[in-house]
């Protein structure tokens, strides 16, 4: 897919795509660097755009392992459907609002490695936490998350631009939360590396302390 075409999606529904350009080659080895692969069996990714962290992915996984995509976006779906035809990857055009019943439905029952490129500060405070509890009862203790973060770290909350840190939400749900900042991408961007869900994790939906700008 084109730069353009995927601008013109970002322009479209910037929520849903949450990114201005695709990730560049320097997020996508941040993203993964950190991941378990000699170990991985089951990988999940999330918002896969228009696949530049997917086939870093299924570049590195083993020829064994099997690599869950979601794609919400239909013009990207379709594209990567038409451009990836590794037969380990599984392609998902569904929200990750139901990636339980989606990792349930195809008996996954552990997932070793999650990428995600979700835009998450551009999601209720509801919906964040609901996405990471449905997803922590498939890791075990081994696993490892990771997700990126734009510097500028912005949302838009009740009708203001605000600042969102995301790393008080991992520490909801992780023992360790480790980020480092990839500054070769544009914009530079953020990358949380997760290990050690908590037990009983659940938290009240209180929300997070944006800082209004």
């Amino acid at each position: 897919m084109s730069l353009r075409m995927f601008v013109g999606e970002a322009l479209a529904n910037f929520p849903m795509v949450g990114a201005i350009s695709p990730s560049s080659r320097y997020l996508a080895n941040a993203m993964l660097e950190p991941l378990p692969f000699e170990r991985t069996h089951v990988a999940v990714e999330l918002g896969a755009g228009t696949g530049a962290i997917t086939n870093a992915l299924l570049d590195r996984l083993p020829p064994s392992a099997t690599l869950l995509v979601f794609e919400i976006n239909r013009r990207f779906f379709d594209c990567l459907r038409r451009s990836i035809s590794d037969p380990r990857m599984i392609l998902i055009n569904s929200s990750v609002e139901y990636l339980d019943s989606e990792l349930h439905r195809r008996g996954i029952q552990q997932v070793d490695a999650v990428v995600s490129s979700l835009g998450l500060a551009f999601m209720p405070d509801g919906q964040r936490h609901a996405l990471i509890e449905r997803l922590l009862p498939f890791l075990q203790p081994r696993s490892v998350f990771t997700q990126y973060q734009y510097i500028h770290g912005l949302q838009f909350r009740e009708g203001r631009l605000r600042r969102f840190n995301l790393r008080p939400l991992l520490s909801r749900y992780f023992v360790s939360v480790q980020s480092r900042i990839e500054w070769r991408n544009l914009p530079p961007a953020f990358v949380f590396t997760c290990h050690n869900r908590l037990k009983n994790s659940k938290t009240k939906l209180s929300g997070e302390s944006p800082s209004e700008l």
